[in-house]
């Protein structure tokens, strides 16, 4: 097989984890208005329901850190598609509200480790040159799995077939299993366990060139060996130390704004916002297949912008925009329109323009960022930490909001994420450190030293040991 179907085969079985993530997360909002003629729910159980998946995810992100130091990448994401085709049957079988919520928590453990290991180990296999735009290959996985999960539940909604709709998540579940199997281990983990012969043999194959392969694993075991001598146990008071509480802070509150910008609230209750404004079942789930081919399609120019123009410039791009998407649904839905031609385009716009700005932005940018940001020997453990939190705060999203659009309407809560897109836009403008065009041994050993971990072109915004400021 030539090298280069090989590497194509490490990015496609290594992202496929992406799918799995979209489409357990997308197909519950289309399944939702069918799963509650079979299965009694509140406003509180749909949203348990919903955020079941997210406490699981939460769990599985926070075993991820130590279990990828000590399984290696590969074989933790072979165990997540297990947890993923068990969590996945249970649901599709389940007969009362607490069976359907247990195994959502199952399938969420299978995202959350998905969700750290998945760009951990994509992160940790790319050249630094493309490092941006392959590791947003998962996000762009993603977005392929919600829309996969939105066509799903479309083809399958005359039938109000609930049960399939989540059920057929078992499909990439086990071609991501047989996949993963033929890949290679990430060679900073091989490093780590001073496996180096190994870790030679990956990167010559990864990089076709046997020099530059050499030239990579020295530079990977010169940072091996600085953070050895400097090793300590990954501790609340080490992040919150001079020189790492800048990066950690950076990292908690891009995970904090990501979520908190409302994108949650559009991924699973599209349809149902739908149908409160005079849309029939039908046409909803239509509406949300055009919602996830948007979000599908606005992420493959990210993933070429994100090497090109850099992690914040999409990231400002894209906080402007759902805060001007967010400023029209909240008008328009206070405004009284009433039911009519006029609330519904007015709303599919207001929705299309906030997913093309977040699909282009901070969709793939979060995931880009967060191993980028922290020392290898605490690479893993900070960015399952990261993650823990944000699915937790994914989890207070979709658990609160069917009970706040019951009680204030979907305008007052539009109101809100047009305010947190804002202070999105002057985090980013202001605290967050740019990362384009930097090995991650580079950027490490700037973060060690007190430097700004920042590329060579204008407009990025230092780190320094005791504050980020821009």
């Amino acid at each position: 097989m030539p090298a280069r179907i090989k590497n194509a085969l490490i990015w496609v079985f290594g992202a496929l984890g992406g799918i799995l993530w979209g489409y357990d997360t997308g197909v519950i909002s289309g399944a939702m208005l069918f799963i509650k003629n079979d299965i009694a729910l509140t406003p509180l159980l749909e949203g348990l329901v919903v955020s079941g998946l997210l406490v699981g995810a939460m769990l599985g992100a926070g075993l991820s850190g130590r279990l990828s130091d000590s399984w290696g990448r590969r074989r933790l994401i072979l165990a997540a598609s297990g947890v993923f085709i068990l969590g996945t049957l249970g649901a599709s079988f389940a007969f009362d509200p607490a069976s359907l919520i247990l195994f959502r928590f199952v399938i969420g453990i299978g995202v959350g480790i998905a969700s750290v290991v998945v760009p951990l180990y994509l992160t940790e296999l790319a050249p630094k040159q493309l490092r941006g735009g392959l590791t947003s290959l998962m996000q762009l996985l993603v977005t392929v799995g919600i829309f996969v999960a939105y066509v799903t539940d479309y083809l399958l909604a005359d039938a109000e077939a609930w049960r399939w709709m989540i059920g057929l998540g078992v499909v990439p579940a086990a071609i991501l299993a047989l996949g993963i199997i033929t890949q290679p281990e990430s060679p900073r983990w091989l490093v780590g366990k001073g496996r180096t012969d190994e870790a030679r043999t990956v990167l010559t194959r990864l990089r076709g060139d046997a020099g530059a392969a050499g030239k990579e694993l020295a530079e990977i075991e010169r940072a091996e060996r600085t953070e050895r001598e400097r090793s300590e146990p990954l501790t609340l008071r080490r992040l919150l130390s001079p020189r790492l509480r800048p990066v950690f802070v950076a990292g908690m509150l891009l995970v904090l704004f990501q979520n908190f910008v409302g994108i949650n609230t559009i991924i699973y209750y599209a349809p149902t916002l739908l149908t409160d404004i005079g849309f029939g079942s039908g046409g909803a789930i239509l509406a949300n297949v055009g919602i996830g081919l948007l979000n599908m399609l606005m992420t493959l120019p990210a993933m070429r912008l994100i090497d090109r123009k850099g992690r914040k410039p999409l990231l400002l791009f894209g906080a402007l925009g759902m805060c001007a998407a967010m400023v029209l649904l909240a008008v328009t839905n206070l405004s009284g329109l009433g039911y009519g031609a006029l609330l519904s385009v007015l709303t599919l716009l207001g929705i299309a323009l906030y997913i093309a700005s977040f699909a282009i932005s901070w969709g793939p940018v979060q995931w880009v960022m967060l191993p980028e940001l922290f020392p290898m020997r605490i690479r893993a453990a900070a960015v399952s930490l990261c993650v823990l939190f944000n699915w937790l705060f994914n989890m207070i999203v979709a658990l609160v909001f069917p009970s706040l659009l019951h009680a204030w309407g979907a305008g007052i809560n539009f109101l809100f994420f047009a305010g947190t897109t804002l202070l999105a836009f002057l985090f980013v403008q202001r605290l967050l450190p740019e990362t384009k065009g930097r090995s991650l041994e580079e950027i490490e050993q700037d973060l060690l030293r007190g430097r700004p971990a920042r590329p060579e072109a204008e407009g990025s915004v230092p780190v320094s040991s005791g504050s980020a400021s821009h």
